[in-house]
């Protein structure tokens, strides 16, 4: 097999970010695409069980901008040290697996790399995110084990 030639590499913008995008660049074929993807979850689903209409706090959309932009930075800075052009930085809004299976079906990609972390109980294997691409995507599914410094 000579490679893989569009891969989306889904970070959560964590220190193992490094080894999730050289596993991808290790089995991308050369002059490949590569895409960073990171995705946000909007704060009002994460606290949609606390108060279920109308914002958390007064000021929320402010902070969730003011994160917004310090993720976005973050990303930026990973992809332009990995050699990644600033067109393959890609900032998603929404639930992390549903965005990263409609970015790779919409840009008809070869292959997702992620990180799955080792875990206890029902996510043994995968981690949530990781199990729910693996099983809904149409292209192949990388996962890395990463491991949590402890």
């Amino acid at each position: 097999m000579s490679g893989y030639k569009k891969i989306a590499v889904a970070i959560d913008l964590s220190s193992e970010s490094s080894v999730i995008l050289d596993r991808a660049k290790d089995v991308a074929a050369p002059g490949s695409e590569i895409h960073l993807i990171y995705v946000q979850e909007p704060m009002d689903s994460v606290y949609m069980g606390v108060v279920p209409y109308g914002p958390v706090f007064v000021g929320m959309d402010e902070v969730e901008e003011n994160l917004r932009t310090e993720l976005r930075d973050k990303l930026d800075n990973i992809g332009d040290k990995a050699g990644i052009p600033k067109e393959f930085h890609h900032f998603l809004n929404g639930t992390p697996a549903r965005e990263i299976r409609r970015f790779a079906e919409e840009n008809d990609l070869d292959l997702i790399v992620l990180g799955t972390h080792g875990q206890k109980g029902v996510q043994l294997l995968l981690g949530a995110t990781a199990n729910s691409v693996l099983h809904g995507s149409a292209c192949d599914v990388l996962a890395v084990r990463v491991y949590d410094a402890e």
